[in-house]
């Protein structure tokens, strides 16, 4: 028997997500355990008149060839991935960790190599998104790994993803559109904001952004979503900012995580946990140590931390900022193989916190003052 909650949420991501239209290629890419939702994504974009094809991917190949790949190896790019992503009109990658901690024994050097090589895939991809001429949205299924990095039980976290997605509304794809109308009002102020200014627990920080498009992520490319984000003048970028929460990248994480930028890159960094992988990952590339973006979350629903960024940068009152690439359609033009998402709280409990434009406080303790 189909779970009614998994055809609601393959009808959103295929009909209000990426809104497929018939003749479309779409690729789905799924791990094992999220089958039952791929098998409703591909019913419903059948459905759709598109042309469905789904991968899944095989848990533990990352490991074995992280661990027995040689160097040429590690740098080759599948020419196969790179024509489907150079093709394809819509991606729908399901993401459902069966342990979180598989790749945590790996080389972060192996790891960031591997991911350098295969960042001209991705990057086709976000091109082609920015010239609207592809579309994609990423979703994570519940597993008991994932709840349990979350601190819940399986129902429990089952629960709050469905809430997070709207799923347990009557209208998902309505209740996303209202949703998107209050963060407009958001995005149409900061794009005529020059200078940001973010103030946090031991964390200072300002960025230009004057010139720069502010994106409404509302349920498109990230589901659920549920935040306003940019690319700052790459080498605007000074101060010094404490992140909240563990950011967790390729299998590892860095806990406490401090940065200092000057003129737009990292010249000082520390983390309590997880500062041999931290300056492995900025090593990656020229790119990786320059911000790439900077976003608030307003997803009021999302209000605890997971250990999955897809909803700890959705978080209701944090601000986030990725070290390496950025989105080509913000207006961003640094590159880079990493993009690693570090999430700083504004609300009352961990300190409070302020954003302010052109010097005017538009954010307070956890909430828009606009």
């Amino acid at each position: 028997m189909t779970d009614p909650r998994l055809v609601t949420w393959a009808q959103t991501l295929c009909h209000y997500s990426l809104e497929l239209s018939p003749g479309q290629q779409l690729l789905v890419r799924t791990d094992e355990p999220a089958i039952p939702l791929a098998k409703e994504v591909y019913r419903t974009a059948l459905r759709a008149g598109a042309h469905p094809h789904v991968q899944v991917l095989i848990d533990g190949l990352d490991e074995i060839f992280l661990s027995e790949a040689a160097d040429e190896q590690l740098d080759w790019v599948s020419p196969i991935r790179k024509f489907e992503y150079e093709t394809v009109d819509a991606l729908c990658a399901i993401i459902a960790p069966t342990n979180t901690a598989a790749l945590a024994g790996v080389d972060p050097a192996r790891q960031s190599r591997a991911q350098k090589a295969n960042s001209i895939v991705r990057r086709s991809l976000f091109a082609r998104t920015a010239e609207n001429k592809a579309d994609w949205v990423l979703t994570l299924y519940p597993t008991p790994a994932a709840a349990q990095n979350a601190g819940l039980s399986l129902p429990a976290y089952e629960e709050f993803l469905f809430s997070a997605m709207f799923l347990d509304r009557d209208d998902p794809a309505a209740a996303w559109r209202v949703f998107s109308q209050q963060q407009q009002r958001y995005v149409d102020y900061l794009n005529g904001v020059d200078t940001l200014r973010f103030v946090a627990r031991d964390t200072d920080i300002t960025m230009r952004v004057a010139g720069r498009t502010w994106m409404n992520s509302d349920g498109h490319k990230n589901f659920p979503s549920g935040e306003v984000f940019t690319g700052p003048i790459e080498d605007s970028v000074n101060g010094h900012v404490r992140f909240s929460f563990p950011a967790a990248h390729l299998g590892h994480e860095a806990d406490d995580i401090r940065l200092t930028f000057e003129h737009g890159r990292v010249t000082d960094f520390d983390a309590a946990g997880g500062k041999e992988f931290l300056a492995a990952m900025l090593e990656t590339d020229a790119g990786a140590r320059t911000l790439g973006e900077c976003a608030v979350g307003n997803n009021y629903g999302v209000q605890r931390f997971t250990r999955n960024t897809l909803y700890d940068e959705k978080i209701g009152g944090t601000f986030h900022l990725a070290l390496g690439n950025a989105y080509p359609e913000t207006g961003g033009v640094n590159q880079s193989a990493l993009h690693w998402d570090m999430v700083c709280d504004m609300r009352p409990e961990a300190g409070g916190g302020a954003i302010y434009a052109d010097g005017v406080l538009i954010h307070e303790n956890g909430q828009w003052k606009i």
